[in-house]
């Protein structure tokens, strides 16, 4: 009877799990120096932050909000960046091949907080909306550092131009 309940309660909470990982959001390790000091402040300690999937692809991702994205130099790999500027956007660039760039439509320009040690967009230049995976909403571990991600953009790395409104900006 036990087995059997056991077995019951698993094939209903299953699906739902699933479902719930899949379309709404979970919880990911961020690895890395490249998001300092928003994310893992201290090198030695890792942030594990809560990645929102609803609603990625149909809401407004906004400049300074941060995202989780496939990688486009390794599409195994999956990278947590700050979105910079948005398609129609003019921004200066920190060592890429142009000093300064128009992201193209259906593109975004991310970078990490840690300037000079991020593999970002000033490495492989404007990324595909359509790579993002979902949106950084909040640090849920270590417990004292327990808050909600800030959309904010430096002063220093705001686009030069910013487009007209659109869907994505």
């Amino acid at each position: 009877m036990a087995f059997r309940r056991f077995g019951r309660s698993l094939l209903y909470s299953l699906p739902l799990g699933i479902t719930f990982l899949d379309c709404v959001g979970y919880v990911a390790r961020v690895d890395g120096t490249s998001m300092q000091p928003a994310l893992n402040p201290v090198a030695e300690e890792r942030d594990y932050v809560f990645l929102l999937r609803w609603g990625i692809h149909n809401s407004p991702v906004e400049r300074g909000d941060i995202i989780s994205l496939i990688s486009p130099k390794d599409p195994a790999q999956k990278i947590i960046k700050r979105v910079v500027g948005m398609q129609g956007d003019v921004v200066s660039t920190l060592g890429y091949k142009h000093e300064i760039v128009r992201v193209p439509d259906g593109h975004c320009w991310v970078e990490g907080d840690h300037t000079g040690h991020s593999l970002d967009s000033n490495t492989f230049g404007p990324v595909a909306l359509g790579l993002m995976s979902a949106r950084a909403v909040a640090i849920v571990w270590p417990p004292e550092r327990w808050s909600l991600l800030k959309t904010e953009l430096p002063r220093r790395r705001r686009p030069i131009q910013v487009a007209k409104a659109s869907y994505y900006n």
